[in-house]
């Protein structure tokens, strides 16, 4: 069968984020539970502002008034829609890319994608409150793995697949990335008693808040140390959220663009990802955490941003991460940000974060 029609560079692009808003959805929502479940008791501040220094919000968390308290950081992820890293702006922002892809997208994912959103417009201020907030957290992953089945079983294998997958490997790999390395420092251990508790209950935060728990223990050494974690969540190559795993897959899905559709966009992006891939395979995890495991995954993560920028150059109708304009997000809801989304300065590097589709 010859191959359809060429996919139009904004219906790409609003796979792509689309993916990307609906990773980020399912990850605060892991994030949010696991520190709920797991926060030590005189230190819930230090807990819950953690999430505040993984997303890089320091600065608009501060520039709100507000501080490190619990129900100030649960607000501000899950309920504060001018926050465009909470549930509430990510699932608006991926269903209005939704309604933008409406001539490509399968009839059930619109449908679940429209009653997904009004759930999460519909909580409330008590949902965020002791058990509630859990219940909550597991009916906010749950609509977003309804909707990754859905996806699965009804969309068409074509160009916009993969750039649909392309978008939720990039957040995915970005996301353990940005978790590891908050939280390793948190918990490395200052003694034999202290790291036998840690490993007992925080490490188990961290893998429960990437999902693999279960994944890890099947393969971890019995008396596993902090090295064990790292080892696997950044190089295991059958976990799903490991970046590995992850890296590898951007990759394969760049060469079916390239091969089978003639993009031949997808060099640079393919550098990249080769690049990336030598730079978790080179080394072994403790020579990795000897020299400094904060600037390996700052690397990583700098690596992860340029490589979106390469997709977004290539493909997207007009990827200007630095210009800014003011953009609707809904009702009552704007934001400034820029042509190829909100900006954050890391570094020398500016980060992309994912734009909003304009109404149709």
């Amino acid at each position: 069968m010859t191959r359809g029609v060429a996919l139009l560079a904004r219906y790409a692009e609003g796979l792509f984020w689309m993916a990307r808003y609906l990773e980020r959805v399912e990850n605060m929502a892991r994030l949010v539970d696991v520190t709920q479940n797991f926060e030590s008791p005189g230190r819930e501040a230090e807990a819950w502002y953690a999430l505040v220094r993984i997303n890089a919000d320091e600065a608009p968390f501060a520039d709100r008034g507000l501080f490190g308290e619990p129900e100030a950081v649960k607000r501000f992820y899950v309920l504060d829609a001018t926050n465009p890293t909470s549930i509430t702006a990510s699932i608006e922002a991926a269903r209005t890319n939704a309604r933008t892809l409406r001539p490509l997208i399968s009839t059930e994912m619109w449908m679940q994608m429209n009653v997904f959103h009004r759930d999460i417009l519909a909580i409330s201020e008590d949902e965020l409150q002791a058990d509630r907030l859990s219940r909550l957290c597991r009916r906010i992953k749950e609509g977003v793995q309804a909707h990754t089945g859905i996806t699965e079983g009804t969309f068409f294998r074509d160009e916009g697949w993969h750039f649909y997958q392309l978008g939720r490997l990039l957040e995915r790999a970005d996301q353990t990335t940005r978790l590891l390395d908050i939280k390793y420092h948190q918990l490395m251990p200052s003694g034999i008693e202290e790291r036998r508790v840690l490993e007992l209950t925080q490490w188990s935060v961290v893998l429960r808040a990437c999902a693999g728990y279960h994944a890890f223990r099947r393969v971890a050494p019995a008396g596993f140390a902090p090295r064990d974690v790292v080892r696997f969540l950044i190089g295991d190559p059958s976990f799903p959220r490991s970046v590995t795993l992850c890296v590898t897959e951007l990759e394969w899905h760049l060469t079916q663009l390239r091969r089978h559709y003639g993009l031949r966009g997808t060099v640079g992006a393919l550098e990249r990802v080769e690049e990336l891939r030598g730079a978790l395979t080179d080394r072994a995890v403790e020579q990795l955490i000897a020299e400094g495991l904060h600037e390996f995954l700052d690397r990583v993560q700098r690596d992860l941003i340029r490589l979106g920028n390469e997709i977004g150059t290539a493909f997207f109708r007009d990827w200007r991460p630095l210009a800014t304009q003011s953009q609707s997000m809904g009702p009552d809801m704007t934001q400034s940000q820029g042509a190829g989304g909100r900006t954050m300065r890391m570094g020398d590097l500016t980060l992309s974060m994912p734009p909003l589709e304009p109404e149709p």
